[in-house]
């Protein structure tokens, strides 16, 4: 199989180089390709995206910044691999762990894998950033009867035929709750593996807030109150 990693970026240039790099030189399972799509960076980012000479990388921009759930749409329908997995070009991931990702479907022992955090003081940057997370995961789990450790989590693995069925409607972070809210709906409990993390703070650059976490919950409730009807299929489930 060949995965494509989706790598939405916003106004990065002192990281996206280096995170690129780190990126490119992880020792991967399987091919990869690597969709980058600038969402209308007003700083240099643009510029030093299109020096990087690796054939594994396709380049595309947004005129104008659109949100992270937009950036990650248009990076899905150019996606050519059979899975795909979205990556921050924000050095809070470590490109290392995705091969952690990959070895359960791999294995045959999972088709949907979420890398979950373990926060601690050297990985976050408040304690209600914290306990944002934890909330938003909270009520997912109520809603739909699951037992998920991580659903902000960016580390989300699934074939790219399933999460194209699944018409992402948010242009921003709230595309993460809506993206787990259809799978559970469906029936598809995502396997998770422990990934390592480092929450930056608002001075390098964090851009999500509270307002996100909001809308994040009323998400996660208009998913679960609409009246369309559950799936049986079997694709992507979690667990074989």
């Amino acid at each position: 199989m060949m995965l494509s990693i989706l790598v939405p970026v916003y106004n990065e240039e002192l990281k996206v180089a280096g995170t690129l790099k780190e990126l490119l030189a992880v020792d991967f399972p399987c091919p990869i390709e690597v969709v980058v799509v600038d969402d209308g960076s007003r700083d240099s980012t643009w510029q030093i995206l299109q020096t990087i000479d690796d054939p594994r990388v396709n380049l595309h921009r947004h005129v104008h910044n659109r949100g992270k759930g937009a950036a990650i749409s248009t990076a899905a329908k150019e996606a050519a691999g059979e899975y795909l997995l979205v990556f921050d070009a924000d050095g809070e991931y470590d490109a290392e762990d995705i091969p952690k990702l990959l070895q359960p479907v791999l294995e045959g022992r999972a088709k949907v894998v979420y890398g979950s955090r373990t926060f601690g003081s050297h990985s976050s940057y408040s304690f209600w950033y914290v306990m944002g997370n934890k909330g938003i995961t909270l009520a997912a789990n109520l809603l739909f009867n699951s037992y998920l450790s991580d659903l902000e989590t960016c580390y989300k693995l699934l074939p790219t035929d399933l999460y194209r069925s699944l018409r992402i409607r948010s242009r921003d972070f709230g595309m993460e709750a809506e993206i787990t809210a259809k799978l559970l709906r469906r029936g598809i409990r995502p396997f998770e593996v422990p990934i390592s993390y480092k929450a930056r703070t608002r001075d390098e650059g964090k851009k999500i807030t509270w307002t996100d976490g909001v809308q994040a919950i009323w998400i996660l409730g208009r998913e679960r109150m609409r009246r369309e009807p559950k799936t049986t299929t079997q694709v992507g489930s979690g667990r074989e």
